[in-house]
């Protein structure tokens, strides 16, 4: 649908290509480590830096966005076009903690190019993910003729994702009106593989807490009391064992409800993939797949709700035996949530599921963390089917579905701003995200820059 001539965006690329990667090297050198506080100025120079950067491309408005933590950037690029659809854009510029003393080949932000990839903190997460779109949006006018994007373009990059993002709704919700958008594109994600291009769908949600039980108040000898006093570390076990049925499936009434089902057709396009569970497994280092039976592997992680036991302890831990019953115990639990789910309701089934199991003479707590909502794009969203096609014209194959098992901060926006959330993004599972000698394959990068540069126009067209 976009009127993008091919060759044209081509080109422009080419002929942009070595200073755009010099530009990425340069950030890619500031260490803008979120969770380190030893780096905040570097976190507020990297927004600097950015800001600096999508004036110069052609933004006519940039803004540093303070908050309690480190500072995001927002940009804005009127289209012009009466009825022109808004897109906002979604990345982070704050990145992991890296040293060589980790294993890293080279210095972590000093980024070197190395048989075809650029290997650096941020290369792939994220900021090479934002920047192939500055690139993007220059090719799409170079190669249309326009003064300005075919859609209203914003971009909101957050300065704290790798912290878990703990000011980012508040931003959202200070700031809805600014960032109201028709869609949201999150670039912050990746795709099955080198060789299989593939766009993510959605995202789980996050429920989590901790519990804790309190018997004695003090360690008592197992011989004179044990068997005839409540013991909280057996407690403990037992709610634990009563989380899962023997099929795998959550016991917790009403868990399921409002569970998006998986379509036959969204079965299938899973099947597509070249998934080896073998493979799988090694990179899991784990010797067996398990959980809810009747469904496949990806369909575990990707579609359906799941419970997991994240820590449990309580009692003597140390060398040799201690005969006690111990005086407390806890567990940490995490509830990973699909499309139809919701962290509130699911934090009060939780609750209620929990109270309901407590033992006489056992004083019980439960905490629970900030939770995330799910998200989901429709396989027949005129949005996707939009990134879709400008991938398909980038790479010059068909294009794939995936999803992601984890959460973000995707779900805020798409909660706070009522608007459907698309992933685009173009990293591979090699990049070692939050591992030593991250690295973004160049060839994958440009397809990114190719992308966009189509993406515009095809859903200024799709969205009238």
């Amino acid at each position: 649908m976009s009127d993008t001539p091919d060759s044209a965006v081509r080109t422009y690329i080419d002929q942009h290509r070595e200073p755009f990667l010099e530009d990425l090297a340069d950030w890619l050198r500031i260490p803008s480590v979120s969770a380190q506080p030893d780096h905040a100025a570097d976190v507020r120079r990297s927004a600097d830096w950015l800001a600096a950067k999508l004036r110069e491309t052609g933004f006519p408005v940039t803004e540093i966005l303070d908050t309690p933590g480190a500072p995001a950037v927002f940009a804005e690029w009127p289209s012009g076009d009466p009825g022109a659809p808004t897109v906002l854009v979604y990345g982070h510029h704050d990145v992991q903690p890296a040293a060589v003393d980790d294993g890293w080949r080279t210095d972590p932000f000093e980024p070197v190019v190395r048989d075809g990839r650029m290997y650096g903190r941020g290369a792939a997460d994220d900021k090479g993910q934002v920047f192939f779109h500055t690139l993007g949006v220059r090719a799409h006018l170079a190669a249309t003729g326009r003064t300005a994007p075919a859609v209203n373009l914003k971009l909101l990059i957050e300065g704290e994702e790798e912290s878990g993002s703990p000011h980012f709704r508040e931003l959202v919700e200070q700031q809805a009106e600014r960032f109201a958008a028709d869609v949201v594109i999150v670039s912050d994600t990746g795709m099955w593989s080198e060789t299989t291009p593939t766009v993510c769908t959605g995202m789980r949600g996050l429920a989590e807490c901790e519990i804790t039980f309190e018997g004695p108040d003090q360690e008592i000898h197992s011989g004179s009391f044990g068997g005839a006093v409540p013991n909280p570390a057996t407690a403990a076990a037992r709610l634990v064992a009563a989380l899962h049925d023997a099929d795998g499936r959550v016991t917790i009434p009403g868990f399921y409800d409002g569970v998006a089902e998986l379509t036959d057709a969204e079965r299938e396009l899973f099947a597509e993939l070249p998934f080896d569970e073998a493979e799988w497994l090694r990179t899991a280092k784990s010797r067996a797949a398990a959980g809810e039976r009747g469904h496949t592997t990806l369909e575990r992680i990707w579609a359906r709700p799941t419970a997991e036991v994240n820590g449990i302890g309580g009692g003597y831990q140390g060398v040799g035996g201690k005969t006690v019953v111990p005086s407390s115990a806890m567990v940490k639990l995490s509830f990973r949530l699909v499309a139809g789910q919701d962290p509130v309701r699911t934090e009060k089934l939780v609750t209620e599921w929990a109270a309901g199991r407590a033992e006489p003479g056992i004083r019980q707590e439960i905490t629970f963390s900030a939770g995330t909502r799910p998200c989901l794009t429709p396989l027949d969203h005129p949005a996707l089917q939009s990134v879709v096609r400008a991938m398909g014209r980038a790479f010059g194959e068909k294009i794939r579905f995936t999803r992601e098992g984890g959460s973000g901060p995707a779900a805020d926006l798409q909660d706070v701003l009522g608007a459907p959330v698309l992933f685009l993004g173009i990293s591979v599972p090699s990049d070692g995200w939050h591992a030593p000698n991250e690295k973004v394959e160049l060839a994958l990068l440009f397809k990114g820059v190719e992308t966009t540069a189509h993406l515009w126009g095809d859903m200024a067209a799709a969205l009238r």
